[in-house]
């Protein structure tokens, strides 16, 4: 039984929806609501295969096709760090991710979703704290010293909406007028002018994380894609492109620079082709098992994602958002068990697919909830709240806990657990040191922020 979200995620659900359509800003639905990040971009479409899955990308109104597979060709093969953002909408409940099973206080307020005490697995970091059962892929993750834990994780004054939460945690920042998103603004000073695929949206639209001022990203539509040639196909069009890439490899060596430099285009394009084709329509050879049945287009978009960056395709900064409706204000014993679950072994089976192609060293990912639920239960759910969670994983992550669990006595003044770490610090980590960058060019204020120990 899934539960039944609140009005406020839906119309924020259909206002993020119609502006990544409509490529164009939208009036507010609420009065002070934030515009997402990237209203009013650009965005043009380029159909690169044969069955109509498209390429959207953002921010670059005069790249053509041709600078796109020579920008995409000439990124490809580096081992550069990637970093994979993934979104739990609707503020997931992290008192039950990870609970006080033996509070007094926790069985008071949550008299029917209390887990029982001896539920999951202890929490290595402190023994208050067991995981939910259904958490037992993130449980194993951190016992390996692969996933550091925040879990109670947020900001000053918290804002229960989530269309302004969320959009906080997209920008980096909590200015509503703020119109890029924190990792677009990471691509501008790590990215390039004709590398649309360094910044990857996974689920067809514009994440407004990825947005930027300067240098295109993109948004695929579908896990497969590939080049394609107009009104060509079958045997024809693989003799074509044959040629294509005999053309260039015999003008590479022409004394004519003007020869030299169409080889070289005709060589990239055709490097670029020989890249996706991988993801051409033919279903993708994992290394390892992907959770199946419903939901199971998030594993093999991890899965798509897994395969793209082992063929050498330039993706730095890639977002997905998973399933499940973490919005959890009534029915959330019957929902949230199924819900984590999917999307714990999910994320476990993207780590061990990495690990298994050899990139593992190579990409860090972070898991992350507009804020957390309230510690009190009403009827059958919980309300918005604060103190949410958050989670990074990588082999090369310091798998130790984020902050601390504050504890229910002391709740904030409206009565929600405290935030012990705020999101702009983890961001400044992972800015400065799995990129490199100076992460006061990134985020608003970051030399206020205490940046913990991410990479290890």
């Amino acid at each position: 039984m899934s539960c039944n979200h609140c009005e406020e995620l839906t119309r924020a659900r259909l206002m993020r929806r119609a502006v990544a359509q409509a490529g164009n800003g939208l009036p507010s639905i609420e009065p002070g609501m934030p515009a997402p990040a990237g209203t009013g971009l650009s965005r043009r479409s380029f159909l690169l295969r044969s069955s109509a899955a498209m390429l959207s990308v953002y921010g670059a109104s005069r790249l053509r096709l041709g600078d796109l597979e020579a920008g995409v060709a000439q990124a490809a093969g580096a081992n550069d760090p990637v970093l994979v953002s993934i979104f739990l909408e609707g503020g997931i409940d992290s008192l039950s991710v990870l609970a006080p099973t033996t509070d007094p206080t926790y069985r008071a307020l949550r008299p029917s979703l209390a887990l029982d005490p001896d539920a999951g697995t202890a929490f290595t970091e402190d023994p208050r704290l067991r995981w939910h059962p259904a958490a037992a892929s993130f449980d194993a993750l951190h016992r390996a010293g692969k996933m550091a834990v925040a879990p109670a994780i947020g900001y000053s004054s918290p804002d229960q909406s989530h269309f302004t939460s969320r959009h906080y945690w997209e920008v980096g920042g909590l200015s509503p007028r703020e119109i890029t998103g924190w990792m677009g603004r990471l691509l501008e000073r790590i990215g390039t002018a004709d590398n649309p695929l360094q910044g990857l949206s996974l689920d067809g639209s514009l994440s407004p994380a990825l947005a930027t001022s300067s240098v295109p990203v993109a948004a695929v539509d579908g896990i497969s894609y590939d080049l394609w040639a107009r009104g060509v196909w079958g045997t024809p069009e693989e003799l074509m492109f044959g040629a294509v890439a005999d053309l260039g490899a015999g003008g590479a060596r022409s004394k004519d620079p003007g020869l030299r430099s169409a080889a070289g285009a005709a060589t990239q394009a055709m490097q670029l082709r020989t890249q996706l084709e991988p993801f051409s329509g033919e279903e993708i050879n994992a290394p390892v098992a992907y959770p199946e049945g419903e939901g199971s287009w998030f594993g093999e978009n991890l899965s798509a994602l897994a395969a793209m960056l082992a063929a050498g395709l330039p993706i730095r900064c890639a977002a997905i958002q998973a399933p499940g409706g973490f919005d959890t204000h009534d029915n959330q014993a019957e929902s949230f068990a199924s819900d984590l679950k999917l999307a714990a072994d999910s994320i476990a089976a993207f780590q061990a697919d990495l690990e298994a192609r050899g990139l593992a060293n190579r990409v860090v990912t972070l898991v992350w909830s507009e804020f957390g639920r309230r510690p009190e239960e009403n009827d059958s759910g919980t309300d918005h709240g604060a103190g949410g969670a958050a989670y990074v994983i990588g082999s090369r992550v310091n798998g130790r806990m984020v902050g601390e669990f504050p504890g229910l006595d002391q709740l904030d003044p409206d009565d929600n657990l405290r935030a012990t770490s705020d999101f702009r610090g983890l961001y400044c980590s992972l800015i400065e040191q799995w990129f490199n960058v100076d992460a006061g060019a990134v985020i608003p204020d970051a030399a206020s922020f205490a940046r913990p120990t991410l990479i290890g």
